[in-house]
C-alpha cells in the first residue's frame, strides 16, 4: 500500500491536558502529513483547545479532567466510527517524533502484527532522568511478574494498532495505568504484538508532568483494584 494511502487511512489520537505551551509545535509537525489527527482537550485550564483549533485537527473536549487512558478511549472510538484503518496514539507535549510514526506503521500494514508499542529501552532515551529510568524499570519488572508480558517498555504511549486490535482492546482504567492494562488486552485477546525502537526527549517542564514515583504506586495499584473487578 503506498505510504500516502495508510496515512489517509491513519488517526492520530492526541490526548492533551494543559499543553498549551508545547501543542502548537507537535501540531504543526502532524498536520504536515496527509494523517487524520484528534486532539482530545481532557479537561485543560489553559488554552490547549484554543490552540488545536487553529489547526486542521478534530478537537473534542472533556468538561472535567477524566485522565489520559479515558481520553485515549474517547479519541479512539471517535476514530473508529469514521472508519480509521490505522490507529496511533501520541503525546502533545513534543516528547515524541512524529518522523517515526511510519517506524509504527510498517509492521501493521504488512501485517505482521496487530500491534506496535515504541520502546525507549530499544531505541533512545534523551535527557532520562536516573529516578525515571528506575521507576520505569520497576513498572516493567511488575508487569512481567503480574502480566507474565515480556516487554522492554511499558507505560510508552507511542504505540500503533490496527483497527482490529483498537476495537477488542477495552481500556476501563481512566487514567495512567491504562498502559498496563492495554497490555493485558492484547495478550488477553491474542493480539501479535512487535516492540519498535522510539525515541522519547525529555525536557524540564515535560518532566514536571510526568510520573513521580508516588504516581507509579498510585498505577500500580488502579491496576491491580481493575483486575479484582474486571
Amino acid at each position: 500500500m503506498p505510504q500516502s494511502d495508510t496515512n489517509r487511512g491513519t488517526w492520530i489520537i492526541v490526548a492533551a491536558y494543559n499543553e498549551g505551551s508545547r501543542l502548537s509545535s507537535t501540531l504543526s509537525k502532524l498536520t504536515r502529513q496527509s494523517f487524520n489527527v484528534v486532539v482530545v482537550d481532557d479537561g485543560s485550564s489553559d488554552d490547549t483547545a484554543a490552540i488545536a483549533a487553529r489547526f486542521p485537527v478534530w478537537v473534542l473536549r472533556h468538561p472535567i479532567n477524566c485522565g489520559q487512558g479515558a481520553a485515549l478511549k474517547t479519541g479512539i472510538d471517535f476514530a473508529l466510527a469514521r472508519g480509521a484503518e490505522y490507529l496511533v496514539t501520541f503525546d502533545g507535549d513534543g516528547q515524541h517524533e512524529v518522523d517515526e510514526i511510519p517506524r509504527l506503521l510498517t509492521p501493521l500494514v504488512s501485517g505482521k502484527a496487530d500491534a506496535a508499542l515504541g520502546s525507549r529501552f530499544l531505541g533512545v532515551a534523551r535527557n532520562m532522568p536516573f529516578t525515571r529510568w528506575l521507576t520505569l524499570k520497576a513498572g516493567i519488572l511488575f508487569t512481567r511478574v503480574v502480566s507474565g508480558v515480556r516487554v522492554t517498555d511499558v507505560h510508552n504511549g507511542f504505540r500503533a494498532m490496527t483497527r482490529r486490535a483498537a476495537s477488542v482492546i477495552s481500556i476501563r482504567q481512566p487514567r495512567m495505568a491504562h498502559a498496563s492494562e492495554i497490555l493485558d488486552e492484547i495478550c488477553l485477546h491474542g493480539l501479535r504484538f512487535v516492540e519498535v525502537p522510539v525515541t522519547i526527549t525529555y525536557a524540564t517542564d515535560t518532566l514536571e508532568k510526568g510520573q513521580s514515583s508516588l504516581g507509579a504506586l498510585r498505577i500500580t495499584g488502579h491496576l491491580l483494584v481493575g483486575r479484582i473487578w474486571r
